[in-house]
C-alpha cells in the first residue's frame, strides 16, 4: 500500500491529522507492506509510527519574567492595572493599619499613662476605629502632644 493511504489509515488510528503522524524512515518498506487497520496497530506499538506532538507555546519567557517578579522587578506604577484596592483589598489594609495602632496604643498607655489619660484611652481607641490617623507614628505624636 502507497505511504500516503497508510499515513491516512494511521492518522484515524491515532486520532490525529494526517500531518501528525510520523513514519521511521529506515522502516518504509514496513510501512508499505501493511494492509489492515491491525497491521497498523501493531507498527505503532513497535515505535515504527508514531503521533507527533502538538507544539504549544513555549514558556521559557514566561519563566524569566516570574524570576525577575520573584526579585522584585517590573511591579512598578506603570505595570499595574485595575485601582489601588484591587490590588490590595480595602478592608484588609484597613485591619493591618488599625491592628498596628491599637498595639502601639496598649504599649502608650504602659509607657505613657498620663499622656493617654489626659486624651483618654477609650477616646483614642475609638478615633483609631474611626480612622483618624494615619499610622501609628501619628497616633503617638498626638498622645505626646507634638504635631504632624
Amino acid at each position: 500500500m502507497k505511504a500516503d493511504k497508510v499515513r491516512r489509515m494511521a492518522a484515524q488510528v491515532l486520532k490525529a491529522a494526517n500531518k501528525d503522524v510520523w513514519f521511521d524512515s529506515g522502516e518504509m518498506e514496513k510501512i508499505e507492506s501493511v494492509m489492515t487497520k491491525e497491521d497498523i496497530r501493531g507498527l505503532i506499538k513497535e515505535g515504527v509510527i508514531k503521533k507527533r506532538k502538538k507544539q504549544s507555546q513555549s514558556r521559557g519567557r514566561s519563566r524569566l519574567l516570574k524570576e525577575k517578579k520573584k526579585k522584585g522587578r517590573k511591579r512598578g506604577k506603570g505595570k499595574r492595572k485595575g485601582r489601588k484596592n484591587a490590588r490590595k483589598e480595602g478592608k484588609k489594609q484597613w485591619e493591618k493599619n488599625v491592628r498596628s495602632q491599637r498595639k502601639m496604643l496598649k504599649e502608650l498607655k504602659k509607657e505613657k499613662p498620663e499622656a493617654v489619660k489626659k486624651i483618654g484611652y477609650r477616646k483614642l481607641y475609638k478615633m483609631v476605629k474611626g480612622g483618624f490617623f494615619r499610622g501609628k507614628h501619628y497616633l503617638k505624636a498626638s498622645v505626646e502632644g507634638k504635631k504632624r
